[in-house]
């Protein structure tokens, strides 16, 4: 497996790191979207299944979401990790050409979007490194598919644990409790793609 452009990524766990670029201006894109869906800062924190306070510090800038927390806001706000990033391309564009969108860091993980905005689901080139978020269990409405190009990776389905290795390929409902970790050491590779929280309750004015 190549190692991720870039260099090093940040460490996003600490309000006190160096932040990358990409996520220098979700803070107020967070509130933004929020704001537009017309959610209160509460009822967006408790579909995310995160304290209003720490919803609060991620729209101030004072903390920094990892990857899977931006796929959860994501869906919650019916849109992509792309437009939370500012990184929207010509809406419907039918192709992405290889290399022409930078990869971004969150916590470890490394992403690059392989997907158009404005569509019912979200397609994603993911890099996890050994040990990164294997410990967040995460359950949302949707749907989840994913393709293992490089590397072993660990998937927790509710009380069932399945290791994948290249080739294989995983596509479950995401109501089920999940999990995802690298089970080899040179961390995982694979093509992941889920479906955006489509609620009518989050649009009160459509």
């Amino acid at each position: 497996m190549q190692s991720p452009p870039g260099g090093h990524p940040p460490d996003l766990r600490s309000p006190a790191g160096d932040f990358s670029a990409e996520l220098a201006d979700v803070a107020p894109r967070l509130r933004d979207l929020r704001r537009r869906r017309g959610l209160t800062l509460e009822a967006a924190a408790q579909r995310a299944g995160l304290s209003p306070a720490h919803l609060s510090r991620l729209e101030t800038g004072r903390r920094q979401p990892s990857l899977p927390m931006l796929l959860s806001l994501a869906r919650i706000y019916g849109t992509t990790i792309a437009e939370l990033l500012g990184e929207l391309s010509p809406e419907h564009d039918p192709v992405i050409r290889g290399g022409s969108r930078e990869p971004a860091f969150a916590d470890g993980w490394t992403y690059h979007q392989v997907g158009s905005p404005g569509r019912a689901m979200q397609t994603l080139r993911l890099i996890v490194p050994y040990g990164a978020q294997g410990d967040l269990v995460r359950v949302h409405p949707g749907e989840e598919w994913m393709y293992v190009l490089d590397g072993r990776l660990k998937l927790t389905l509710g009380e069932s644990v399945h290791e994948l290795g290249p080739g294989d390929s995983a596509h479950y409902d995401s109501l089920t409790p999940h999990r995802l970790a690298a089970a080899s050491r040179e961390g995982a590779e694979l093509l992941f793609a889920h479906t955006l929280l489509q609620s009518p309750d989050l649009y009160p004015h459509a």
